[in-house]
């Protein structure tokens, strides 16, 4: 480390790794007031609750209860738990609206691979979920921007139900947590990216996000009904998209920090990555028959 040369090298990588690090944090502010606005992550986030809602008072009147109190009464029973005599119902709802259900993929129900996403079983599936994408969702979409941001919820979230399918043909499957575990390995990515930026090279961060999918990922083995192949192809995915499409600001000749990654210039390669995404699904197609 007493070469010269290396120490220079060092230093001008950090001072790019800290640039480039905020001026991806504050980036968003140069935007117009409507346009700060986490519109991908509030769209996503009330319309899988309003979904959750009606595929809810669905099940709810499948078993009889048809009066506002008694739907209400049936809902709250189930928030935590599913009543046993409710899993029938439940199922059948969940499938007719869209879960991942391999046989009816097969007979050519394609948007399948996406509507689970915006599918969850109860209160606690749902609230739990929002929770975490609102959180995550609007830090991740103020630092990538919104279509950004939507390429990569969507993409991850399709991919996890894609592993789902060619993993666990077994199980119908339903949730945003794969694609929330996408935006996780996206932002990974990102401090990877600038971990110059972060005290001790970005490790306490790193290590942190390792714990938080290890604790996931077991919760999800020990847990029955919980679908961990969706999540791992939602976070491989995830990493993957992260490394191509992270905000990397970089100056030009006039010294003015640029995203290098920002989809006008990238476009050719999200294009790429939709078209990849549906080459995946045929081959998935194929495995699967």
């Amino acid at each position: 480390m007493n070469d010269p040369h290396l120490l220079d090298g060092v230093a001008t990588r950090t001072v790019r790794a800290k640039s480039s690090y905020r001026a991806a944090l504050s980036q968003y502010r140069t935007q117009p007031q409507l346009a700060r606005i986490c519109w991908g992550t509030w769209i996503i986030t009330i319309g899988s609750i309003l979904v959750w809602c009606f595929t809810a008072s669905q099940v709810a009147q499948t078993m009889g209860a048809h009066s506002l109190s008694a739907i209400l009464t049936h809902i709250f029973n189930n928030a935590i738990n599913t009543q046993p005599n409710s899993d029938d119902a439940l199922t059948t709802i969940l499938i007719r609206y869209g879960a991942k259900e391999n046989n009816l993929i097969l007979q050519g129900q394609y948007w399948r691979f996406l509507t689970p996403i915006f599918l969850h079983v109860n209160l606690l599936h749902v609230g739990l979920n929002m929770l975490n994408l609102v959180i995550l969702g609007t830090f991740l979409e103020r630092l990538v921007g919104h279509l950004r941001f939507l390429l990569i919820y969507l993409i991850t979230g399709i991919i996890s139900i894609i592993a789902s399918f060619v993993f666990a043909p077994d199980v119908i499957s339903v949730g945003a947590s794969g694609a929330i575990f996408g935006l996780v390995g996206a932002y990974s990515i990102f401090v990877l990216v600038h971990r110059r930026a972060f005290p001790r090279g970005g490790l306490l961060a790193l290590l942190w996000l390792v714990f938080i999918v290890g604790i996931n990922l077991a919760f999800g083995f020990m847990i029955a009904n919980v679908d961990n192949n969706a999540h791992i192809g939602g976070l491989i995915s995830g990493c993957i998209l992260g490394w191509w499409f992270t905000p990397l600001y970089r100056p030009t000749a006039n010294q003015i920090l640029i995203d290098t990654h920002r989809l006008s210039r990238s476009w050719p390669l999200a294009l790429l990555t939709i078209l990849g995404t549906l080459l995946l699904a045929i081959l998935a197609l194929h495995l699967g028959h």
